[in-house]
């Protein structure tokens, strides 16, 4: 088992620190955008964003799977 590429595990923590971390900047009901308070709002935006992160990271481990398969260090 090998590490992971820096760029997988940085996709990876997007959606990490953006619902953890960035607390204080959502923390507030208004503004409201669509009819949600922000602070939902900004959650159900990371609900959707993460599988985007994690589909990215994934791209990036299998374009370096490919690589090394091409280069002839197969399983």
């Amino acid at each position: 088992m090998r590490r992971p590429a820096l760029g997988a595990v940085l996709w990876g923590v997007i959606p990490f620190v953006g619902t953890c971390f960035s607390v204080g900047l959502w923390d507030r009901i208004e503004p409201r955008v669509l009819g949600l308070p922000f602070s939902y709002f900004w959650l159900i935006a990371w609900l959707f964003l993460t599988p985007l992160c994690i589909w990215r990271a994934y791209r990036i481990e299998a374009k370096r799977d490919t690589k090394k398969m091409s280069e002839g260090g197969g399983a």
